[in-house]
């Protein structure tokens, strides 16, 4: 994941840096510099900032352009 797509994910949910970062459980600082690739998070805080935002309905695409996008629901 990178800081463009978890902004884009945060956009899509209209999720505050503050409300992602409470989810995640992660400081809001980290959150905060790695958005703005100041720094990226130990591999634990990464894949719980992730895990929050897969869990509110995000996918997230690595294919020839990386993007997100929400999940389709299940009819």
């Amino acid at each position: 994941m990178s800081p463009e797509q978890c902004r884009a994910a945060r956009g899509w949910l209209r999720w505050s840096q503050q409300a992602l970062a409470d989810r995640a459980k992660v400081a809001l600082s980290t959150l905060k510099d790695f958005e703005n690739r100041a720094r990226k998070p130990i591999p634990n805080n990464l894949a719980a900032i992730r895990s929050a935002l897969e869990a509110a309905g995000i996918e997230f695409t690595n294919g020839d352009v990386p993007g997100v996008r929400l999940r389709k629901k299940k009819r």
